[in-house]
């Protein structure tokens, strides 16, 4: 009978470490499908942030004639919006380095908002960056002129840095606010290349370089650089210049380009008088001043998981809710 009972033990721990295992094997599996049909983007209602904000802050510092009137305008204005629906500002955040890698992410934010805008509606484009390739930031200022082609105001707010082709992407704005201590212009190119073939030549190194076209290498690394050569990289980087200024004059017709494409970078307050920007503020203070007349949204992008990453994710989550589910009063 003993034997019985030990091995009925031994059976039900069997039996129970099998489901556990199963179960987490669905969980596993549930998690990954829900994953994949959940978009990789986040919304955030900015309005909604704001609201929260002021019924939380006013219940504890205000008295309760103030907290009444609080409760009240936010009703009224509740009401007001109901037959009279907002217009739309959608706020997206570009982060940009030496490649503008972020324009991946940048074009599904736009492609995303635009499936649902409507002409009349604002996009406001946060834009942080030190410039860097010409390419690269080419198809961030174009990304952004989509905005502007299907009918929607677009502001460029830039609290920190946005110069070179950073400015490149904020001069096709509508509108650019800067901080008043942020980085404007350097509406300029530059292009360094360092040579090493007088070190090669010390060490009787031979190094060939075979092309075809007479200017298909101009300068390189490790070849020489010929007069020939140098003059024809300087004709290529005066021209890449010459089609920066262009851009910024076609989308500011304001701007002395003489004054401002000298390479030469300004803070948010001298920016303002060169009519580099058109408005001094912090991307806050303005989202801040449209919260009444306008419903706004942060739409964000997330970059693309490896599978590894996606797969620690997921177990996170698993581990998270077994101890929900095990330890449902626990706190960190």
């Amino acid at each position: 009978m003993a034997h019985l009972i030990e091995f009925g033990l031994f059976f039900g721990k069997v039996v129970i470490n099998f489901l556990a295992i199963a179960g987490l094997i669905m969980l596993i599996f549930g998690l990954a499908l829900r994953s994949k049909m959940k978009p990789d983007f986040q919304i955030e209602d900015v309005n909604e942030k704001l609201n929260d904000y002021e019924q939380n802050l006013g219940s504890v510092v205000l008295n309760k004639k103030d907290l009444k009137k609080l409760v009240k305008a936010a009703k009224e204005r509740k009401k007001a919006t109901a037959d009279e629906p907002l217009r739309k500002i959608y706020v997206l955040d570009f982060e940009g380095d030496m490649e503008a890698s972020q324009v991946k992410e940048l074009r599904d934010e736009i492609t995303a908002v635009l499936t649902v805008a409507k002409p009349g509606d604002e996009a406001v484009v946060r834009v942080e960056s030190p410039g860097g390739t010409v390419h690269g930031y080419g198809l961030g200022a174009a990304e952004i002129l989509r905005l502007k082609n299907a009918g929607l105001k677009v502001t460029v707010c830039v609290d920190k840095i946005a110069a070179s082709g950073g400015y490149m992407m904020a001069c096709t704005a509508d509108k650019i606010v800067a901080a008043p201590f942020a980085i404007m212009g350097s509406i300029g190119v530059v292009a360094p290349v360092p040579n090493v073939h007088r070190l090669l030549k010390k060490y009787d190194v031979d190094y060939e370089e075979i092309t075809s076209g007479e200017y298909k290498r101009t300068v390189s690394m490790l070849g020489e650089i010929t007069d020939k050569g140098r003059a024809k990289f300087r004709e290529q980087i005066e021209d890449a210049h010459t089609l920066f200024k262009n851009f910024v004059t076609s989308h500011r017709p304001q701007v002395d380009i003489a004054k401002v494409a000298t390479g030469e970078f300004w803070p948010g307050i001298r920016a303002l008088e060169l009519k580099l920007v058109d408005q001094i503020a912090t991307s806050d203070e303005y989202l801040f001043e449209q919260r009444h007349n306008a419903r706004i949204f942060g739409i964000k992008i997330l970059p693309k998981k490896k599978l590894g990453e996606k797969l620690q994710d997921i177990l996170g989550k698993v581990t998270t809710q077994a101890l929900d589910r095990i330890l449902p009063s626990r706190q960190y």
